[in-house]
């Protein structure tokens, strides 16, 4: 990447001789992999996600949970070829699919190494939502399943706790682009083969954002599952007040009521067991 625009935030840098908003150079850079049991159930299944998790971030959320692979950039730099022949490990692994989580600052090289190795099992996309339309173009036939984010709705919120006033302008086109792209289909084993989750991560205080979304997103869900995530837990960065806690058992009932009232009839719902910092992964590197 001579000038890289992977990103909304375009930084237009030669990564070969600095680091962008990312934090990322011009190699790859990843933290684990392994068959993650902690997906939604049509995505890890009995055998697991084969997960694979990548340094750096285009955002910078106060309350990032992979804070030391997104900001401390805790990793091993790899080849393309080594990353390839991670899909193929996962894959004989018995992984049900190849997840690449925080995976667009380096697009690219994911690209280079799916051509090296396209996996049999699906391939999923597991992003923030803060994409442009064109890098989601090129990945297009290299990627089955999209798993976006879609944070906020509102330019205060998505500056005040991620650090970029355009995210629900880029995330709204994104995950439209990703549910006309990818129809669902579901396997006879119960498996999503092909399709979309748009996961919502519910953040204390604000129930008025978790509204903004889900009417901003019933438009467009199409066959597209909805996950309605109760697992905040603070971390990171959270110098917010209202970040400093869990959600209540309330607030994630508004929100579930909130999207059945609205008609969302496909909803992954979470335990509140999963409001622990035992389901941050341990890094590898």
């Amino acid at each position: 990447m001579d000038i890289c625009t992977l990103c909304p935030n375009e930084c237009k840098v030669d990564r070969d001789e600095k680091v962008g908003k990312c934090l990322v150079s011009g190699t790859l850079k990843i933290a684990k992999y392994y068959l993650h049991p902690f997906e939604e159930p049509i995505i890890s299944g009995v055998a697991g996600s084969g997960t694979v998790f990548f340094c750096g971030c285009s955002l910078k959320c106060k309350f990032c949970q992979n804070f030391e692979v997104s900001r401390n950039m805790r990793g091993k730099e790899i080849t393309e070829k080594a990353l390839a022949d991670i899909f193929r490990e996962l894959e004989d692994m018995g992984a049900n699919n190849v997840n690449l989580v925080s995976p667009t600052q380096y697009a690219d090289k994911i690209i280079g190494a799916l051509k090296i190795y396209k996996p049999k099992i699906p391939v999923c996309y597991n992003t923030h939502g803060y994409e442009k339309i064109s890098t989601l173009e090129k990945l297009s036939e290299y990627v089955d399943i999209y798993l976006p984010d879609y944070k906020y709705v509102t330019a205060e919120r998505a500056q005040r706790y991620s650090g970029v006033p355009d995210y629900g302008e880029y995330a709204a086109k994104a995950i439209e682009f990703m549910i006309k792209s990818k129809p669902c289909v579901v396997g006879d084993d119960g498996l999503l083969k092909q399709g979309v989750i748009v996961r919502h991560l519910i953040l204390p205080q604000n129930l008025d954002e978790t509204k903004r979304v889900l009417k901003a997103l019933r438009p467009v869900v199409g066959d597209a599952y909805l996950s309605l995530m109760s697992q905040y837990t603070p971390f990171g960065d959270a110098c917010y007040p209202e970040l400093k806690r869990r959600i209540t058992k309330r607030e994630y009932s508004v929100a579930i009521s909130a999207a059945r009232a609205l008609g969302f009839e496909k909803v992954f719902l979470q335990d509140f067991d999963s409001q622990s910092e035992d389901f941050i992964p341990k890094w590898d590197y």
